[in-house]
């Protein structure tokens, strides 16, 4: 449930369309963001592969555009008897995945495909009875072609798992920064803006697209995320990872007390720092479309 990038766009993994080297680029930063995502919504996560309409526990599961792996291990967990193809165009994402993969006993049940998902014939990735895709359809600059291609991937009856964020998560409270209120909301505009023509599908309406793709939509969900305070020292990371990330794509498009606002809470050494506040929440939405072969 993984940040467009350079991930500007927010913590959803994974652009899977970037060419290798531009992506490896900031790969360790993005790391960063997904696993703390990983970290502060894992009940979040967890709730959603419970909700999905999935009978008898699929053995072949892939995920597509995998970042480094917070869908993955969700998927372990929740499927004891699967075992998952995870696929992403990044090698630091998936070696990240392969570490998170041992350290929780799952190592031999993961296999890893560096990939390019945009590339009109894809790798070998068998014949899954679910595949999840979280934060990655965005990015594709053909959605609707790679829909039919993950309808042709599916086993008959096998079920198509989609997750779109909104966006970066919100962390101010009302009001704050004292000395630049609503800076937070204005940061927001100023990605939304930026974003517009470089990921048009960001946050798309996935059902009807899905439909058109020859699925079955079994089912919508939208999980909101409200969380702290009080919170734990990875939501405070977590909305400094998130806030240092967004400032590359609103830089420009900020006034000058609004940027120097904005660093104040990116500088480590400043009390004012987002790190120091004890009134963060991690506020979000995710809707997940769980959509059948038929």
């Amino acid at each position: 449930m993984n940040h467009p990038s350079s991930h500007t766009a927010h913590h959803g993994p994974h652009h899977v369309h970037r060419h290798e080297y531009e992506y490896e680029h900031d790969a360790g930063d993005q790391a960063e963001i997904l696993d703390l995502d990983a970290e502060v919504l894992a009940e979040h996560i967890a709730s959603i592969t419970a909700w999905l309409p999935i009978g008898t526990g699929p053995r072949r599961i892939v995920d597509l555009g995998c970042g480094t792996g917070a869908g993955t291990l969700a998927l372990l967990e929740r499927f004891p008897e699967a075992e998952v193809t995870a696929v992403d165009v990044s090698a630091a994402h998936l070696h990240r995945l392969r570490e998170k993969a041992a350290a929780a006993g799952a190592d031999d049940r993961v296999r890893v495909v560096q990939a390019d998902l945009d590339a009109a014939a894809w790798p070998e990735l068998g014949r899954p009875e679910l595949v999840w895709a979280s934060a990655s359809m965005h990015h594709m600059p053909d959605p609707d072609r790679t829909l039919r291609q993950v309808h042709d991937l599916l086993a008959p009856g096998g079920l198509f798992a989609v997750v779109e964020l909104a966006g970066f998560p919100r962390f101010l409270p009302e009001g704050a920064p004292e000395d630049a209120p609503g800076l937070e909301e204005r940061c927001h505009a100023a990605l939304d803006h930026h974003l517009a023509e470089q990921v048009p599908h960001r946050g798309a309406d996935w059902g009807p697209k899905l439909t058109r793709a020859g699925f079955t939509v079994d089912g919508e969900r939208t999980v909101t995320v409200d969380i702290g305070p009080p919170h734990t020292d990875a939501a405070g990371r977590y909305a400094f990872s998130s806030l240092r990330r967004m400032r590359g794509g609103v830089a420009s498009a900020l006034t000058v007390d609004d940027l120097t606002a904005l660093d104040e809470l990116l500088d480590t050494d400043s009390p004012h720092s987002i790190l120091r506040r004890s009134d963060l929440r991690v506020r979000t939405e995710r809707t997940v479309w769980a959509a059948r072969r038929t």
